[in-house]
């Protein structure tokens, strides 16, 4: 099977040790969860992991490229538009634009159509005349992730995907999430303090004490 992402011995710090010697791979089709007490490094794993954030140490392998912080911007530039999708808390939605037009800002970039069954799915069908600011918490993020799968990403990341959802909701977006990463060959990587979306995954880690541990 296709690895989509592979990072071999990353390290990264700031201020303090963040972490060290951390491996991973996920395959076509496949997802990985990342828990972790707030700190450990979660979110900047994620950052480095989606190339927006190089390590200090490691390599990080995309696709077909090798080595991401290795190419040129434009390279870099190019793998962001058509293969990563990106998923968080915040919903950096269009302000003044319909819920439909942030659907069309990302179908236009994408050349990908948007699907009704998406939608339909996310509940959100109903709602997409309204100005994108004026809609509940929980509707500003289905609509974000209607926006990022609108792009039909490749590689999926995503940081508490469904920590503005209630149970119901978050429960349908997970299956979702994991749905698209297995009939579109994607890989999956997200980060979460909700170990009952983490377990949901093909394999499912610890960042504790630098170390980034299979559970």
């Amino acid at each position: 099977m296709r690895t989509l992402i592979n990072a071999e011995n990353l390290a990264h710090n700031f201020d303090y040790p963040l972490f060290r010697g951390v491996n991973l791979n996920v395959a076509a089709g496949e997802s990985a969860a990342v828990m972790g007490v707030s700190g450990s490094g979660k979110s900047t794993l994620l950052h480095i992991l989606s190339s927006f954030l190089a390590p200090r140490e490691g390599r990080v392998a995309l696709m077909d490229c090798a080595d991401i912080y290795a190419e040129k911007p434009s390279v870099i530039g190019k793998i962001r538009r058509n293969a990563i999708g990106l998923i968080f808390q915040q919903h950096y939605l269009f302000r003044g634009f319909s819920a439909l037009d942030n659907l069309k800002v990302a179908s236009l970039l994408s050349g990908e159509a948007i699907e009704a069954a998406l939608l339909e799915r996310l509940g959100i069908s109903q709602v997409l005349e309204q100005d994108a600011m004026s809609l509940s918490g929980g509707q500003q993020q289905r609509l974000s992730i209607a926006r990022v799968l609108t792009k039909k990403p490749k590689l999926l990341f995503a940081d508490e995907p469904t920590g503005n959802l209630d149970q119901g909701n978050a429960a349908e977006v997970a299956a979702l999430l994991f749905d698209y990463a297995r009939e579109a060959e994607g890989a999956f990587f997200l980060v979460t303090h909700d170990e009952n979306l983490a377990r949901k995954a093909d394999r499912f880690y610890r960042l504790e004490n630098g170390e980034l541990v299979l559970q």
